[in-house]
């Protein structure tokens, strides 16, 4: 195992849980402090939210109703929730492929009827492309699909996931903030707590879910264990090209690792920051959950020395600018917008750009003719297809 506490501490994190799953069997270490306010200590058995890690157990209960024959993946959504006018299919939704505009974040309160009031504000989403056309993530996707397992089980999404999931696994999970208690881990921004987590009410998409680190690698045990799930980890789609040679499965991000396949997901949530990779032929995982700091580094140096050596894999190398970059050309030149999200990009001195994405400005060079990289640290990569500039989301030319 690692020194989690000084790995946290040379990068400012303020809590964090490491857990490992090798030959069946869980490992799992804490360190730092659940709030940098009341000092108490993360222990192994803490809660931290898992953000959009939620989704693919969102994806998980749907397969199930697959599975049983009561949902047809490739049936118009509209024929469980007839209020619902996008013609895309369950398959769209769980691959990021609807073409639904999906950064939605409406607040619809935390009763058993949120998630029907959060897809009911949807009914009408644009779309930015067709249906089946191009990959975007889509958080609104997938509260879409959280009301499909209401609807055909009958009972609140939460209820759900708790009787199909957490309790059969003997999981201890928090869906709701009402949940949370002194063991929960809280979120922190610049060293400070955060007191307003945001909304709830698109659980499915990974609002509120907690449980700790343990707790969640034996979620994804029982995933290599089961072999109906097995389709869940089979590519579905290319991810445009941002230089990882990823593709997504159903409700799994695949990150094109070499030495063998890996599956995973991450998420964020004000202040915390969750992460989970597995290699299922050599029944290898490791899940961290962190508040606040550099969570992306500590990330990157447990890929790198624990689950890269343990699995035998490798993650791709990133791509860097080159050394003497091309011109750009002026098919990258606007504005980009989605929901939640708007990208300018202006013509800059020395063949260079400059690029706000949400009033981050920073400059870009060509990568190849249908890309653009970051110059300084992280290498964020733009690829344009059509009028559609792509940075994870799909942002349409105004």
């Amino acid at each position: 195992m690692i020194e989690l506490q000084g790995l946290i501490d040379e990068h400012g994190v303020v809590g964090a849980q490491f857990a490992v799953l090798v030959d069946g069997e869980i490992t799992d270490v804490a360190a730092g402090v659940l709030n940098a306010g009341t000092r108490a200590p993360v222990t192994t058995e803490s809660l931290f939210q898992i953000a959009s890690i939620t989704k693919v157990w969102t994806a998980t209960l749907v397969q199930e109703l697959v599975n049983e024959g009561r949902l047809d993946p490739e049936g118009p959504v509209r024929d469980v929730l007839p209020g619902f006018r996008p013609l895309i299919t369950p398959r769209h939704l769980l691959t990021h492929t609807s073409g639904i505009d999906g950064d939605h974040f409406h607040d619809t309160g935390s009763g058993d009827d949120a998630v029907e009031k959060f897809v009911a504000r949807l009914a009408d989403a644009p779309q930015i492309a067709p249906p089946g056309e191009t990959w975007s993530y889509c958080n609104s996707g997938f509260t879409v699909l959280g009301r499909i397992v209401e609807v055909l089980r009958g009972k609140p999404f939460n209820t759900v996931l708790k009787e199909r999931l957490a309790a059969p696994l003997g999981l201890t999970v928090a869906t709701t903030y009402a949940e949370r208690t002194a063991s929960h881990a809280v979120g922190h921004e610049d060293g400070r707590p955060v007191t307003d987590p945001g909304p709830e009410s698109d659980l499915p998409a990974g609002s509120a879910l907690a449980m700790s680190a343990r707790d969640l690698l034996a979620f994804a045990r029982m995933h290599l264990a089961t072999p109906a799930f097995a389709v869940m980890r089979e590519p579905q789609v290319l991810l445009p090209d941002f230089g990882n040679h990823a593709s997504w499965g159903l409700g799994w991000e695949l990150p094109g690792y070499s030495g063998g396949p890996v599956i995973g997901h991450h998420g964020a949530n004000r202040g915390l920051a969750s992460f989970l990779r597995i290699a299922p032929e050599r029944g290898i995982a490791v899940a961290l959950l962190t508040s606040g700091g550099g969570a992306r580094e500590v990330f990157d140096d447990i890929i790198d020395n624990v689950f890269s050596e343990l699995a035998g894999v490798r993650r791709p190398e990133p791509p860097t600018p080159p050394g003497t970059p091309g011109p750009v050309s002026e098919r990258f030149l606007g504005t980009y917008r989605c929901a939640d999200h708007e990208v300018v990009v202006t013509q800059a001195d020395h063949g260079r750009v400059q690029v706000d994405l949400d009033d981050d400005v920073r400059e870009f060079v060509a990568l190849r003719d249908d890309a653009l990289i970051a110059l300084e640290r992280p290498h964020t990569v733009l690829v344009l297809k059509g009028d559609l500039l792509h940075f994870g989301r799909a942002a349409a030319r105004t």
